[in-house]
């Protein structure tokens, strides 16, 4: 890498060392598929699955014309969410869910994924994209009725340097300073170019404005009282059982007719992890609505309609795969021709068809689906595909050497841990793998399973080093956003050495959950936040993920569908109408409750 690089991606990275990291990120832990558990011999999986067809009907939902207030909306969520406080918690689907109904952002996704607004009625760019200038709605409050103004994002900007959520995320963004120019007017100063950062203001846990007065006050309580300037307030917070939200009296939105919103009085969330349970209280009447990652769950859900159910399925394909991570701290896992022979050792469908994806999920190559602007065919021709013998080949070419890694004799088994949650479908997915390892007689294999929270922990490690004490880690990777939001963030340097060692002291990233570091990757990284050329960012991105089908620190099962499924009588969840009257949201796969509206 030329000297001149490094001075860029230096100036990208001038912020200090985050004292804190996310745990998980916008990624759920864990794949993302689910289906019945298999009992196939070892010689069955070998030779088993066919490629999928990926025949997601992805139906959206019309914005209907006629709204109607009043009423409760009872959720089941796959979990309880691990916090609400967006600069510090972990957010995953079922927390995105809760901090959507309680905080607003500043900005929002259109249904072309382009960048529209919310809190933030405009904004504009200097010409290399280093400030950020944003108009701010006046007049909006938080539920408490302090006012929302610059000064407010002013504030939260300390809390978000340091939070464990958003230590990264303002580390990615380059973001340096944040500026009141008035009231209603906020400057973002970066440390170097970012063409694409409005998306980091499209979700938490930079674009969820909290009160940071009264967050102050009392960090941890906060969580269980979050204060934002949202449709919905907490009215009671029972964990692992229920939480009651109600309308906002003082909303600051109005719909196109001019009535204020949210129209529905309340909004109760139910944590039902188990995803046949959570299928079962939609159909009986128990909630009216879920949310679903699971394959397994689709195709039940959609038995359960063709057989009468009176139920909506709102389905979408979007950048959202499953997998997980190798651990390159860990040896064998340093060397990738372990990493290789493993990946080719791993039958993808047979692995689709354990999870109940057969038909609905697609073998995965990269981190974009195909349905996605950043997808490649040339990344998916190079992803090393299943080859049964040539991995065990280069796995006897480390086992047999006498320098191999992790210090055990020549010839003798590699020891690998696979980890995932306790998901009976994502065990039983991961028991295809375990059998096709343990059938080449060359891996012994430690099967663990934690819940979601500590799989997360797991992964993050301990502060100050961050370094997760995990092998192989069930993992999945979903965001719409612009790729910028996610990759910038995870393939930072890992250490304060490693960034040492390159130039970028005091730079590091807690989220970098696979130890991986690839210079060139970061520059090209760094490079695509200096253009506004979709096609120079595509090259660029598509020459990270090119990096990754060569060096693996990662596996892949599926690109998965998630799905929304609601009664009848639920309109307006899976589609909204932003500011500027362009529509958004459809075809998202967290429920929206803003607009949400019932019928009966």
């Amino acid at each position: 890498m030329k000297q001149s690089w490094l001075k860029v991606i230096a100036a990208f990275f001038s912020l200090a060392l985050i004292a804190a990291a996310c745990g998980g990120s916008d990624s759920d832990s864990g794949s993302s598929d689910s289906a019945s558990a298999t009992d196939n011999k070892s010689e069955e999986v070998i030779e088993s699955g066919s490629e999928a067809e990926g025949d997601v009907d992805t139906e959206v939902e019309e914005v209907v014309a006629e709204s109607s207030y009043g009423g409760n909306l009872t959720i089941g969520l796959e979990a309880e969410a691990t916090g609400l406080r967006p600069w510090e918690d972990a957010c995953s689907s079922p927390c995105l869910t809760m901090v959507a109904a309680v905080y607003d952002t500043l900005v929002a996704i259109r249904t072309d994924g382009t960048v529209g607004p919310w809190l933030a009625s405009d904004w504009s760019s200097n010409a290399d994209f280093t400030e950020w200038t944003f108009n701010l709605v006046d007049g909006v409050e938080f539920h408490n009725g302090n006012p929302f103004t610059a000064q407010t994002l002013v504030d939260m900007f300390p809390m978000q340097q340091i939070g464990a959520a958003a230590g990264g995320i303002v580390t990615a963004a380059g973001l340096t300073e944040v500026v009141a120019v008035d009231d209603t007017t906020v400057k973002y100063v970066l440390s170097s170019a970012h063409s694409a950062f409005p998306s980091f203001l499209i979700q938490p846990p930079l674009g969820a404005p909290f009160d940071p007065a009264a967050a102050s006050e009392d960090m941890d309580g906060y969580s269980m009282n979050p204060i934002g300037t949202g449709p919905f307030m907490v009215e009671n917070r029972d964990l692992d059982n229920e939480t009651l939200l109600v309308r906002n009296p003082n909303y600051w939105m109005n719909d196109a007719d001019g009535n204020q919103l949210p129209y529905l009085d309340s909004v109760s969330f139910r944590p039902i992890p188990d995803e046949g349970t959570r299928l079962d209280s939609l159909l009986s009447g128990t909630t009216d609505a879920m949310q679903t990652l699971r394959q397994g769950t689709i195709r039940d859900a959609r038995s359960a309609k063709e057989d009468g159910a009176d139920i909506v399925l709102l389905e979408f394909q979007g950048n959202n795969v499953g997998g997980g991570m190798y651990n390159l701290n860990m040896p064998p896992l340093d060397d990738v021709r372990v990493r290789k022979a493993l990946t080719q050792m791993n039958n993808q469908d047979a692995v689709i068809e354990a999870l109940g994806g057969t038909g609905i999920s697609l073998p995965g190559t990269q981190w974009f689906s195909p349905d996605s602007p950043w997808y490649s065919e040339k990344v998916a021709a190079a992803w090393p595909k299943f080859d049964y013998e040539a991995g065990k080949a280069g796995l006897k070419e480390y086992i047999d050497d006498p320098e191999r890694s992790d210090g055990r004799s020549p010839g003798e088994n590699i020891e690998v841990e696979l980890s995932c949650p306790p998901d009976p479908t994502l065990l039983a997915a991961v028991q295809v793998w375990e059998q096709l390892l343990t059938s080449s007689g060359m891996v012994d294999v430690n099967l663990t399973n934690y819940d979601q929270q500590t799989h997360i922990g797991y992964a993050l490690g301990a502060p100050p080093d961050f370094q997760g004490s995990h092998g192989i880690h069930c993992w999945r990777w979903s965001n719409n956003n612009d790729p910028s939001t996610e990759l910038n963030r995870q393939l930072a340097p890992h250490t304060l050495e490693v960034a040492a060692a390159y130039g970028l002291d005091g730079i590091f990233t807690p989220t970098n959950f696979f130890n991986y570091f690839d210079i060139e990757v970061f520059g090209a990284l760094v490079q695509a936040t200096q253009t506004d050329v979709f096609e120079e960012r595509y090259a660029l991105y598509e020459m990270v993920m090119m990096k990754f089908a060569q060096d693996i620190p990662v596996y892949y099962s599926g690109h998965t569908a998630t799905m929304l499924a609601v009664t009848s009588g639920v309109e307006g969840i899976n589609g909204w109408v932003l500011p500027d009257g362009t529509f958004g949201g459809q075809g998202w796969s967290e429920p929206q409750l803003g607009q949400a509206f019932l019928t009966n």
